[in-house]
């Protein structure tokens, strides 16, 4: 098509929103911005530090403060900014409320308890929500599936070992099973009466997986006693060797906290090493200003430093600037050179990747190595060759047997672990997604093009087209992220951009832009498929469908629109607002806001929409 000059209020857009992301930047080289999720984090940590003994009052009623202010006008929580009040986020809030002195008559929690009532009470909640009731006696434990520790001793080649589920997965179950274990107690002061119904809700028949479970329960009753006993130990051994050195395990919230449950119930006490560490470790995840307390689930400087990089070098940043040497020099650092649980899948492949947490060795992703890979071939540092190959063989090494990536694991595929009756909440297995596989392309593509994991991968990645052209998101909201990840490496691997695939994806990018030039895509995408490709235009979102239609040539007037669109919504410090949520942990059921979302991804639009009239050429590492 024929290429345009680029507006000179998008060049300026662009320098504005250099210069604050080049502010963020920190003394040691990364960046990072918020987590943010929902307030199941800062109900879930007040309930930790009750059933630890170790809850304040300051920090129960800074807490209390900043639930109280995410709560809608109905009286309940939802999962994401804009999204329905949810059951099972609203209890748990409102049991946090309770520890925290609210009243039940106050006109707040009168509300929440009658949407919680009136959505099925504490009954309907999911089987996260239920254990941590019964923790407290608010749900017995004999009504909850039964997670047996004796499965850390099957072997990785038996259905339902712990290695069959997601690494996210993996590692809450194993705590879970010496917490189903050992079926704790400590009564709350309060019971949570107005929020039950007396309604028995049946769960969705499973067949062969609900007579399994009623042989769990039976075998419960009476377990064979060493066996048990060697269990819990070998159990509690497999988490204490997965601690990280902040003292979080996966440097995720879940983990974390049934870690430091089930510890304590194998009688690890507080000031035992683990312990002290693991409790400690919290306070870095912890945001405390002036709306009150909050608990990052994660927290995401590897992934937003290399998200940073790559947007500064679109832009047009020489590889030699000083805050991307810093950048990559920090990101060397963080090269993770030793095995993992990814190995019991590939135990012959040397390691050599990133993580997305500063602390996070025994779990490098797939997904940061490759934006990882794009970033620092670009930029001149002395040491960044080694790094970038020991990345690319190990990437290409994840590679599953059907040509695609998931996001931690190779294979990691077996549907057994989404049947049983404990799967109601979030995503337990890791298979190839469109996302991931995408920039593992888009990264191999510039490094090895004529590979056979390449062209195994593009294979993959058409095969995985939706039927209406788009592609769908994983980790991102939702088909716009996946559209929006795929056509550019499609496009770097040499796929036409005249191609029936590339057109058919243009084509629903463009019926789907906002009438105001932006793009957007509710989270309610996910279930609802009347959802997909619709929302509120977001910064992020509109930086997505802009990277997918430049790569694949377009100067049109949907892109003009796009662009008009990020910089007529800037602000003033050069970056933009986005309360909503464009981020995703589970599908369905879990979600985030990436704060630095919001910039890096519409200056990788913007440096490529400015710079597409140049002849620019890569610099050389």
């Amino acid at each position: 098509m024929t290429t345009v000059a680029a507006p000179t209020s998008a060049a300026l857009a662009l320098d504005a929103a250099c210069d604050h992301l080049l502010d963020l930047q920190s003394p040691e080289g990364w960046w990072k911005a918020e987590l943010q999720t929902n307030v199941t984090m800062d109900a879930e940590d007040l309930l930790l530090r009750e059933f630890l003994g170790i809850r304040t009052e300051e920090d129960t009623a800074e807490a209390a403060r900043w639930i109280r202010s995410e709560q809608r006008d109905d009286g309940t929580w939802a999962n994401f900014h804009g999204g329905p009040g949810n059951l099972s986020t609203t209890i748990e809030a409102y049991a946090a409320l309770r520890l925290a002195g609210d009243r039940t008559d106050a006109p707040h929690m009168w509300a929440a308890a009658r949407f919680i009532r009136e959505s099925g009470g504490i009954e309907a909640s999911r089987v996260f929500t239920r254990i941590w009731l019964a923790m407290f006696g608010q749900w017995r434990w004999e009504k909850l599936p039964v997670l047996p520790p004796e499965m850390v001793f099957l072997p990785p080649w038996f259905p339902l070992n712990v290695y069959d589920w997601a690494c996210w997965a993996r590692q809450t179950i194993v705590p879970l099973t010496i917490v189903s274990a050992r079926r704790p107690v400590r009564p709350l002061p309060f019971d949570l009466a107005e929020l039950r119904t007396g309604r028995l809700v049946r769960p969705r028949p499973r067949g062969v997986f609900t007579a399994l479970d009623r042989a769990l329960h039976r075998y419960e009753r009476r377990p064979v006693p060493g066996l048990r006993q060697a269990a819990l130990r070998r159990a509690a051994e497999w988490i204490v060797a997965r601690q990280e050195s902040d003292g979080s395990w996966g440097g995720i919230q879940p983990p974390w906290v049934y870690s430091l449950i089930a510890l304590h119930l194998q009688g690890y006490h507080l000031d035992h090493p683990v312990m002290k560490k693991g409790i400690a470790g919290l306070d870095r995840f912890t945001i405390r200003d002036e709306k009150g307390r909050r608990l990052e689930a994660c927290q995401s400087p590897v992934w937003d430093t290399v998200l940073a990089v790559n947007g500064l070098l679109d832009a047009g940043l020489p590889g030699d600037h000083p805050a991307l040497v810093k950048a990559s020099g920090w990101l060397l650092a963080e090269e993770i050179r030793s095995p993992g649980d990814w190995s019991v899948r590939r135990p012959s492949l040397p390691p050599g990747g990133w993580a997305f947490e500063f602390d996070n060795d025994g779990y490098p992703d797939i997904d940061d190595t490759a934006e990882a890979i794009l970033a620092l071939r670009r930029v001149r540092h002395p040491d960044v060759r080694p790094a970038v190959d020991r990345a690319v063989r190990w990437i290409t090494g994840m590679a599953s047997r059907d040509g695609g990536f998931g996001a931690f694991d190779a294979d990691n595929t077996r549907e057994l672990c989404k049947k049983l009756p404990f799967c109601d909440f979030g995503a337990v297995i890791d298979p190839p997604t469109a996302d991931v596989t995408a920039h593992v392309v888009e990264a191999l593509a510039a490094e090895r093009p004529d590979s056979p994991v390449v062209r195994r991968a593009v294979v993959w990645l058409l095969k995985a087209q939706e039927a209406d052209g788009s592609w769908f998101g994983r980790w991102g909201a939702n088909h716009v992220y996946g559209t929006g990840a795929v056509l550019p490496a499609l496009v770097a691997a040499g796929v036409r951009p005249g191609s029936p695939c590339v057109r058919r994806a243009v084509t629903w990018l463009e019926r789907h832009q906002n009438g105001d030039g932006g793009w957007g895509e509710d989270l309610r995408s996910y279930s609802d498929p009347a959802w997909i490709g619709r929302g509120h235009s977001t910064p992020s979102q509109t930086a997505w469908a802009l990277l997918a239609l430049l790569a694949a040539g377009e100067r049109s007037p949907a892109v003009r629109g796009g662009v008009e669109w990020l910089v007529g919504h800037q602000r003033a410090d050069g970056t933009w607002d986005e309360p909503h949520f464009t981020g995703t942990g589970f599908p369905g059921d879990f979600y985030i806001n990436y704060h630095l979302y919001r910039l890096v991804f519409p200056i990788s639009a913007l440096g490529r929409y400015v710079r597409s009239g140049d002849e620019a050429q890569e610099e050389p590492t």
